[in-house]
């Protein structure tokens, strides 16, 4: 196989990996209105269980602490390198 099949079969997953990901952000939502519309975390199906629940988590605000101690913000940075693939 050749590197043009290679990247249009790949072409031709990401495509079909794009209109799944609609699906599943579809019914998704689906599931979110009618949780939220019955007042329901929990929903229980015959095979399959949704919850939809707060999670409340504490971050650091590191916009505001780059603005009130740089010096903290810099001696606690660390660099990393990565390599990323893209495909278009």
């Amino acid at each position: 196989m050749n590197i043009n099949d290679i990247m249009k079969e790949l072409a031709q997953y990401k495509r079909l990996q794009d209109e799944t990901v609609a699906i599943i952000e579809g019914l998704t939502d689906q599931l979110k209105e009618y949780m939220t519309a019955n007042q329901l975390d929990t929903l229980t199906g015959d095979e399959h269980k949704a919850t939809y629940k707060i999670v409340t988590s504490s971050r650091i605000d590191t916009t505001a602490l780059k603005k009130a101690m740089p010096e903290v913000v810099t001696a606690y940075t660390k660099t990393t390198e990565t390599r990323r693939f893209t495909f278009a």
